[in-house]
């Protein structure tokens, strides 16, 4: 469990350092998209569990809060790009701060449906 704390506490940080490199430049956040991915799911088929994603988008929206403002926090949309099925989809969206998918291989299949169908979540 440590060593599992130890990664997800070093996702926070590399999320935060690639972030803080563009706020200077960005002036108007009205059409910014952040798009989180953790690096051990790119190309495995691997998801995070709805609780690592939301600690992460979490943190993501706080760095936000804290060094931008807090109306860019709020309306900044986070999204999530590791992996995203049909299984694993409605959890992750069920989450408070996952806005939404960066969907790859999984957009070519039938299950993209209940992908995009999963943006309901929140709503219902």
């Amino acid at each position: 469990m440590q060593t599992l704390y130890r990664i997800l506490k070093y996702h926070l940080k590399v999320s935060a350092e690639m972030i803080v490199c563009l706020t200077d430049k960005i002036k108007d956040w009205t059409n910014v998209v952040v798009a989180y991915e953790p690096v051990w799911a790119i190309g495995t088929g691997k998801v995070a569990s709805p609780a690592q994603a939301q600690e992460v988008h979490a943190n993501l929206r706080d760095w936000l809060k804290t060094n931008v403002s807090p109306e860019v926090a709020e309306s900044t949309r986070i999204i999530y790009g590791g992996s995203v099925t049909g299984a694993s989809c409605k959890e992750l969206a069920a989450q408070p701060d996952v806005d939404g998918f960066l969907v790859g291989g999984a957009s070519l299949k039938p299950e993209f449906i209940d992908i995009i169908n999963a943006a309901t979540v929140k709503s219902a």
